[in-house]
């Protein structure tokens, strides 16, 4: 039997299709999906877990025309499956291929561009009032997770449409997951509604008995009353109307033809909007995960390089910091942890177990994450934010006012800092140095190893002031752990190899890769000197003008944005001391987004590899030797 899926190659196929053909399109989806991202990784138990939705939305609108947002945009495969991309699936999230997430520059049916949560109903809203101004009448959707709907983003564009009044879907779709399970009140009260069957089984009884009457419109009313009655018995607020949404649900996010129904009803409100509540299952139809949707939420590629090297495990930086701020919690009673619904991706699942209270989940909050940590800090607690670097982003006010202005010392956790890989544009960590070292107050800090950052995170926690401690996604480079924890003083930096030709000062994930650079520098008969500048902010001014005095070629090598990282920072501080005859060489990533593909790549791409470092310095040494005047100049005074 040939499949229906090979017969999809726009929205506009599903029309015809009878609820039977729709049912067997959701079986061969979720077949494409499973073996395409169990061999090249992704985010599979999100996009299981919305086909039945994906195809309701696209058999009853007609898109591009009318606009379907995608919060975070992890659950879109099904979308993109059935919006003429199938043929390029099988390069999902590799390099020059197709992206793990929504993207305007993909295709004209991905509206919007995402990669981080809660922001789909504020951008359905602003697009319902730019439908209004220019007088058309498309209809906007925002898909959002009771994970993401949590967020004070998505709690602000709920207030601001209900407001307004705009025609506007919004489908809340329940799985009681973000990445971890999710939590908070608002997830307390989704749960009353997925579980208790009581509504489900009196709307069934109701339905059944109404069907079969005779007496008309009065029974009808009578038995909506009941239906009423039954949910306001589960849940006893009208949270959603008294944002001003017509609410439907709860409806079983699993049956096509139920979901029609609701959305076929909520195309019929032109002066309200609409919530659709839907409760589904996260990593539906796949066994492994529906038991596992934490592990699913995002898998690695069969054949991915394993953290074992040969006998002896490498632990991944995640798993030191887990370690390691545990192993401080014990000594420390006033230290606590505070994530924001990323308590696996920290590998924190131990800590919990052993001390729940001392672990704090805000939920998709990071905004509220940093403040919260500055209220603890201010009435002397310990905190530690941990937060991926991409999404610390969103905190940015509150890092600057209520943790960096007053001085409180609260620590962040950064993972996943650099270039992160096949998540792409919108998770690549490579802001970080710069929007953190502007920041007045603020210690930035990077680890060259997993041994160095328990180090700094000791160091973090005991020296008074903010501090950020930065470090890559993945592997540690496998040195020995030293078995106590010390202080590393503040803003000192680290000669590891010297030489009297060229400077390398590298930081984080870089110091490894310009180490491994200098030996290939050294067969072309290279004299280099590499530097763990450890500390970004402050930096080590009084180390890097010592070393001028012997040397007139200095580069710079950073994961970050060329603008107001390291370089740009020794750049400043070469020209504040007049230093004028020193040659300067920053190897960073150039003003730009970086695309998705493996770490490897990319950083080979950017000449951030130890060939790449080795190509670029040996040019920049080569284009110097006959201008380069070597009389040596003393350094002057400030």
């Amino acid at each position: 039997m040939s499949k229906i899926l090979d017969n999809i190659s726009s929205p506009t196929d599903l029309k015809p299709l009878s609820d039977a053909d729709l049912d067997r399109l959701a079986s061969e989806l979720r077949e494409e999906m499973v073996t395409r991202v169990t061999a090249n990784g992704g985010h599979l138990a999100s996009s299981l877990g919305v086909v039945e939705l994906t195809i309701a939305l696209h058999k009853v609108f007609d898109c591009p025309r009318d606009k379907i947002v995608w919060d975070v945009g992890h659950q879109s495969y099904a979308h993109k499956l059935l919006t003429g991309r199938r043929d390029q699936f099988a390069t999902l999230r590799q390099m020059g291929g197709m992206s793990g997430f929504t993207c305007r520059d993909e295709s004209p049916y991905d509206c919007f561009t995402t990669g981080h949560a809660s922001t789909s109903i504020s951008a359905a809203v602003g697009m319902a009032v730019a439908r209004d101004i220019e007088g058309k009448d498309n209809h906007v959707i925002a898909v959002i997770g009771d994970g993401a709907i949590t967020g004070g983003m998505a709690l602000e564009a709920l207030n601001h449409a209900g407001h307004l009044g705009k025609r506007l879907i919004v489908i809340l779709n329940d799985n009681g997951m973000s990445i971890s399970p999710t939590v908070g009140a608002l997830s307390r009260l989704f749960s009353r509604v997925r579980f208790d069957r009581r509504y489900y089984k009196v709307s069934e009884k109701s339905a059944r008995i109404l069907k079969r009457s005779n007496f008309g419109s009065r029974l009808w009313d009578f038995g909506q009353k009941i239906k009423g009655s039954m949910k306001k018995m589960v849940m006893p607020t009208t949270l959603w109307e008294e944002f001003g949404f017509a609410y439907s649900g709860p409806i079983d996010g699993h049956n096509i033809t139920e979901i029609i129904s609701a959305l076929d009803k909520a195309k019929s409100y032109s002066h309200k909007p609409a919530l659709i509540h839907l409760v589904t299952t996260k990593g539906k139809g796949y066994a492994p995960a529906e038991s596992d949707a934490v592990h699913f939420h995002g898998i690695s590629p069969k054949g991915s390089p394993k953290k074992n090297g040969g006998s002896h495990k490498v632990p991944s930086y995640s798993e030191v910091f887990a370690l390691t701020v545990e192993k401080m919690a014990w000594e420390n009673p006033r230290l606590s942890v505070i994530t924001a619904a990323m308590p696996d991706g920290y590998s924190l699942g131990h800590m919990q177990q052993v001390m729940p209270e001392r672990i704090f989940d805000v939920g998709i909050c990071e905004q509220h994450a940093v403040t919260f940590a500055a209220g603890l800090a201010a009435e002397g607690m310990t905190p530690v934010v941990a937060v991926y670097s991409t999404f610390l982003q969103r905190a940015f006010d509150q890092i600057i006012h209520d943790v960096a202005l007053p001085g409180l010392p609260v620590v962040f956790a950064l993972d996943r800092g650099g270039i992160v890989g096949e998540d792409g544009k919108t998770h690549q960590g490579i802001f970080d140095l710069s929007y953190l070292s502007l920041i007045p107050n603020l210690i930035v800090a990077a680890p060259k190893d997993e041994n160095e950052l328990q180090h700094l995170l000791y160091t973090a926690t005991r020296c008074g002031k903010p501090m950020a401690v930065r470090y890559p996604r993945g592997a540690g480079v496998g040195v020995e752990m030293d078995a106590e924890l010390k202080e590393i003083p503040v803003g000192q930096a680290e000669i590891l190899r010297y030489g009297e030709d060229i400077v390398l000062l590298a930081t984080g994930a870089s110091v490894a890769a310009s180490l491994a650079a200098a030996e290939l520098l050294s067969e072309n008969g290279r004299q280099v000197s590499v530097v763990n500048m450890r500390y970004i902010s402050p930096l080590d001014e009084s180390l890097i003008l010592d070393l001028t005095r012997n040397n007139r070629l200095f580069v710079t090598v950073e994961e970050n944005v060329l603008s107001g990282g390291l370089g740009s920072r020794v750049a400043l501080l070469l020209e504040r001391a007049g230093l004028s005859d020193v040659r300067l060489k920053c190897l960073a990533i150039p003003d730009e987004f970086v695309t998705h593909g493996t770490q490897s790549q990319l950083r080979s791409s950017y000449r951030l590899d130890a060939d790449g470092i080795y190509l670029e310095t040996l040019a920049f040494a080569e284009l110097n030797d006959k201008s380069l005047s070597r009389s040596l100049h003393p350094v002057p005074i400030n």
